[in-house]
């Protein structure tokens, strides 16, 4: 008994450290990517188009290259390691933004963080996964991310009242806060560093680069892939919430606080998400978040721009995005055995970040040349496919053989 709460204590303290790892982490983040659509719209050569590229190549390149740090952490099983220099690069070369003079320098340092979080996102999901047990799991994640997404509300915040505060003009308040957060991302290296525990044993088989990519994507897997990638597809990010707030006619001080708000919203959701996913199964909370996705693009297209609209139209997408992501991460170690969880997360990743990268470039292109009606409707009917075939799923039988030890 004393061993099993022992070993009950130690999860809970690895899954808080990692916690405040990411509190801190995305206040450094969010400081940065509150100011981030607005900065790079008064860069040379920038559009709502470029915008949107640059948050579509961004993403899918850190998307993409979290199945090769899942892949290498199943491997190696040195876990903490990868996400140490994961959050190591991004800390680095985010404040340099400060320096950029044209959108393509905002592109190579906003690939450059994403590459960081690329590295650390899919090896840190599966240590968290590893430190708790199956019917833990959902509540685990929940708890990660309301952490998580307590840090995205404060980051904001205080860039909102750096930019008030600071006498500079308004170009010079943006670039000292980009140098500012390099502060924050400090405190959550050295908290990673001397607070979360390593997860694994030792490697597994020889190493061989595609060894248990086929496992994995063997069973009902591979359908849940396609159902997310058309999802995905169509799931434009934060970026464009926020040029609709701008569009509405807040001013830019206020940018960072529209952000607040839909981390807000993201973080009062992620424990109740988690907990109901636990309960009623995760693909039902995962069809809940779709629909909730739908009904942002719905009020992105049908209500007039006022100030109002645009926070609701935030309150809603942050209760889309702390479901989807509370819940999509949960929801993978259910297809995936322990040793392959890497694996598994890395390959998800992957196909949404693709996904991303379409949907970011193609609303983008749709709001510059057409209107954001335009690429609401886009969102819209992505959104609808998914929804069906996540229904549809629902009463397929799964088949998948995860290992219940943690």
């Amino acid at each position: 008994m004393k061993k099993k709460d022992s070993e009950a204590g130690g999860a809970l303290r690895n899954v808080l450290a990692l916690g405040f790892v990411s509190f801190f982490t995305d206040i450094s983040s969010e400081m940065v990517f509150s100011l981030l659509p607005t900065f790079i719209l008064e860069l040379p050569g920038s559009s709502k188009a470029i915008l949107g590229l640059i948050e579509g190549v961004a993403e899918a390149l850190s998307y993409g290259l979290r199945a090769v740090s899942g892949f290498f952490s199943d491997k190696f099983r040195k876990r903490k390691l990868i996400v140490l220099v994961g959050y190591a690069f991004s800390n680095v070369v985010k404040p340099l933004f400060a320096v950029a003079q044209t959108a393509l320098d905002a592109l190579i340092i906003r690939v450059a963080d994403r590459v960081g979080k690329a590295v650390r996102t899919a090896p840190r999901d599966a240590l968290l996964s590893d430190s708790v047990s199956d019917k833990q799991r959902g509540a685990a994640f929940g708890l990660h991310r309301t952490l998580d997404q307590t840090g995205a509300i404060i980051g904001p915040l205080i860039a909102s009242a750096l930019l008030f505060l600071l006498g500079l003009p308004m170009l010079e308040r943006i670039k000292t806060v980009f140098w500012l957060s390099f502060i924050p991302g400090s405190i959550a290296l050295i908290l990673l560093l001397f607070l979360v525990q390593e997860r694994v044993g030792k490697p597994v088989g020889e190493f061989k680069l595609l060894s248990g990519v086929g496992t994995v994507l063997k069973g009902s897997f591979s359908m849940l892939l396609v159902i997310v990638a058309i999802f995905s597809l169509g799931a434009f990010n934060f970026s464009f919430v926020l040029l609709n707030a701008k569009e509405s006619g807040i001013p830019d001080p206020l940018i960072p606080l529209v952000y607040a708000v839909i981390n807000v919203a993201h973080t009062i959701i992620a424990i109740p998400a988690g907990l109901l996913s636990d309960r009623i199964g995760k693909e039902k909370v995962l069809v809940m978040s779709y629909g909730t996705f739908l009904t942002t693009s719905l009020f992105l297209l049908l209500l007039p721009k006022m100030n109002l609209y645009a926070f609701l139209i935030a309150v809603v997408f942050g209760i889309y995005a702390g479901i989807v992501e509370t819940v999509q991460r949960a929801l993978i170690p259910e297809y995936a055995e322990s040793a392959l969880r890497g694996t598994a997360y890395g390959i998800y990743y992957l196909v949404v970040g693709f996904a991303f990268f379409g949907a970011n470039t193609i609303v983008g292109i749709l709001w510059q040349y057409m209107s954001s009606s335009s690429a609401a409707i886009y969102s819209v009917t992505m959104s609808l496919i998914a929804i069906i075939g996540m229904l549809l799923f629902l009463n397929y039988p799964k088949s998948s053989s995860p290992s219940k030890e943690v």
